[in-house]
């Protein structure tokens, strides 16, 4: 009878042994991609960290903080698979920073307050109808369907205003401010009751914020309407030092009783919108759980808007009851229909 001795698996040290560990294992030149990707983006978020918004490209990345980072969820799951620990480790270091820079906004959804169930409401409809936008028949029909009592405008040129009028879009609503330009900074606001006390703050010889008070049949109600330039190269500056003065405003006024609405062009991850929402402001699309119904862009095919630069803002004793984003008709900005309540 003969005896048949088992085989002993190859050493560890074998060269059959490390060529097939090494294939297990994530070619070079993805690794190299990936370290790429991973230090990019730690540069990002540390830019985030130590120096908040003060340079323009950071400050643009920062307002897609939801977005510029998901590289890094990729990198950590490709690396983790492909045996790359240290490059999975501080991949995930990036994931965990984009989480604690959103978590603010996504934590922020709260119940409903019960007074806003038996609270005086309004309907309200902002949009930034872009400037150059042909037509204003869209918008007519979205105004019709959805019958605010208060609507907001940012960009309405003369133009835009005479065709909704001509349209019958604002038959309901009689009482009208206008900030008559023929560029970005045009300002329209039409209401159901009387509007008053009208003042507009200017910066940079743009005016920035249009300030009103509405009288309501359960008495007055203040509304600032705001539109700041965007943080691209060419106005940084600008842009960093109008919504820091939004800011400012809020805080000096105070945030009780204050409906804020508009194209602030900046989002949670930018640090002045941030400051406003620490004066005591309410992010009305945040506490209804809507954090990710954007706003921008709307002009790039296939691709859906990116980014939340439209908000509807409340202080104390005011609550967004309902948000929802609108077709913003030929615009490159979807509107804004928000129902808000108020505590009399």
């Amino acid at each position: 009878m003969s005896v048949v001795a088992p085989i002993a698996p190859a050493p560890a040290s074998a060269p059959g042994y490390r060529h097939s560990r090494r294939k297990r294992r994530l070619p070079l030149w993805i690794t190299v991609i990936g370290w790429i990707v991973v230090v990019g983006l730690a540069v990002v978020a540390g830019m985030r960290i130590f120096s908040w918004d003060s340079l323009d490209l950071f400050a643009i990345l920062n307002s897609v903080t939801a977005f510029v980072y998901l590289p890094a969820w990729i990198v950590a799951v490709v690396a983790l698979v492909g045996r790359r620990y240290v490059l999975a480790g501080s991949a995930l270091l990036i994931v965990v920073a984009q989480i604690a820079f959103m978590l603010p906004e996504l934590t922020a959804a709260e119940p409903l307050p019960s007074w806003a169930l038996a609270a005086p409401s309004i309907r309200l409809f902002d949009a930034n109808v872009y400037a150059s936008n042909p037509s204003m028949a869209g918008y007519a029909e979205e105004i019709k369907a959805y019958q605010p009592e208060l609507l907001t405008m940012e960009e309405a040129v003369p133009s835009d205003v005479t065709q909704l009028k001509a349209d019958g879009a604002l038959a309901s609503l009689p009482y009208t401010v206008q900030i008559k330009r023929y560029d970005p900074f045009a300002f329209f606001v039409a209401s159901m009751y009387p509007l008053t006390d009208v003042h507009v703050d200017y910066l940079f010889d743009q005016p920035l914020i249009v300030k009103m008070s509405m009288q309501l049949p359960s008495g007055p109600q203040t509304v600032w309407v705001v539109h700041s330039t965007g943080p691209v190269p060419r106005s940084f500056s600008v842009w960093s030092h109008q919504v820091e003065e939004i800011n400012q405003q809020v805080r000096q006024r105070g945030p009780a009783g204050l409906l804020l609405v508009g194209d602030f062009n900046s989002t949670w991850g930018n640090k002045w919108f941030r400051q406003i929402l620490g004066a005591g402001m309410t992010d009305g699309a945040a506490a209804r759980a809507r954090p990710f119904q954007m706003t921008w862009s709307q002009t790039k095919p296939i691709i859906p808007p990116a980014v939340r630069i439209d908000h509807v803002l409340t202080g104390s004793g005011l609550a967004v009851t309902t948000i929802a984003t609108g077709n913003g008709p030929g615009s490159d900005h979807r509107d804004v229909q928000a129902t808000v309540a108020f505590h009399r």
